[in-house]
């Protein structure tokens, strides 16, 4: 008899556990239960689930007991405090906060480019940032086939990927400028720093707090994680992360060398058009690239604008987008739920 699975949801109101719950209504494997988690101020709320309310209750350690999968997106500090007791209970973990990403025995996984590490996992699987992981989906399968040894990057990211206060505050700066009123900026760049500056109209070149080399901890999440997730700690990998008034969706400048030299833009093309979870725009004669807007409840990574460098014969550079809150989170949690049943892994 075909196995069915307990699924948790931890973070089950917030803006990723809200889209984790709508993907788990189609799941390639059978659901028998589902436990819908949050702290104690929406216990007792109801949600729909394949027609019928779930009552949301409040997360303990005793929450996970009968659980097989557990879905945490409430923050890091609900993934420290309750993950240890999920997986005491039996549950597999996949964490979509940075509480475990870089830990020596936690696998960081992206389904299109390393499914094989989950067969290492002792519990926890962590889910990769949301930048990180729309840019390695499109730079896997050029570096399968060419070799990779440098990438630079700058994001252009959605200020969902900052949560609902931050798209509260997107959308009320912007009627506040229209209407001419004033207003005190209180959530961007990052809620916890000393300053914050508009968003509407604007653009921070900051994501999370500063490290101590001046890069963001958004920015060497992105060179870290990349290392990681394609087991190859000689890519060199830099990062510039930039937070724009734009809801949902975020954009990437992608430029990379190659090992080998002598590679054609169509090739390149013809491997991200074949790539699995991509899919390519590109025919800049009738204005064809992807752009945040269009991606917006999208489950793929969408590739445009890919070119040659002037001056390196081995560097190309491209234009990558995808949802923050599919790809860049819920979806590739759930893909990493079925993968681990595909491989009999749970």
């Amino acid at each position: 008899m075909t196995k069915s699975y307990h699924v948790a949801v931890v973070g089950a109101t917030g803006a990723v556990g809200t889209q984790m719950i709508q993907l788990l209504e189609d799941v390639t494997f059978p659901i028998k239960e589902v436990s819908f988690l949050s702290s104690a101020r929406s216990a007792g709320k109801k949600l729909t689930f394949r027609g019928e309310e779930v009552v949301i209750k409040e997360a303990t350690p005793e929450s996970f007991a009968g659980v097989d999968i557990a879905l945490f997106s409430a923050g890091g500090s609900i993934s420290e405090r309750f993950a240890k007791d999920a997986v005491a209970h039996g549950a597999i973990v996949i964490d979509n906060t940075s509480a475990f990403r870089m830990h020596p025995d936690v696998p960081l996984v992206v389904p299109e480019v390393n499914p094989e590490a989950l067969r290492d996992h002792k519990g926890i699987i962590a889910n990769p940032n949301c930048s990180t992981i729309q840019m390695v989906a499109a730079l896997q399968p050029i570096r399968a086939a060419y070799g990779l040894n440098r990438i630079i990057v700058s994001t252009y990211q959605a200020v969902s990927g900052s949560g609902i206060q931050a798209i509260d505050e997107l959308q009320t700066q912007s009627q506040a400028i229209l209407n001419g009123e004033e207003f005190t900026p209180a959530v961007m760049p990052v809620k916890g720093d000393k300053k914050h500056f508009q968003i509407a109209f604007n653009a921070l070149p900051q994501i999370d707090v500063f490290t101590d080399n001046d890069y963001t901890y958004e920015e060497m999440k992105m060179v870290n994680e990349t290392k990681k997730i394609m087991s190859d700690a000689s890519i060199k990998v830099s990062a510039t992360c930039v937070r724009i008034p734009v809801i949902t969706g975020h954009s990437e400048s992608v430029y990379i060398e190659i090992e080998q030299d002598n590679v054609k833009v169509s090739e390149i093309q013809e491997l991200l058009r074949n790539a699995p979870g991509v899919i390519l725009e590109d025919d800049t004669a009738n204005q064809v690239y992807p752009h945040a807007a269009s991606s917006a409840g999208k489950k793929e990574v969408f590739v445009g604008r890919v070119r040659h460098d002037l001056d390196d014969s081995k560097g190309f550079h491209m234009w990558i987008v995808s949802d923050n809150l599919l790809k860049g989170a819920a979806w590739n949690s759930i893909q990493i739920a079925e993968s681990l049943i595909e491989q009999e892994i749970i």
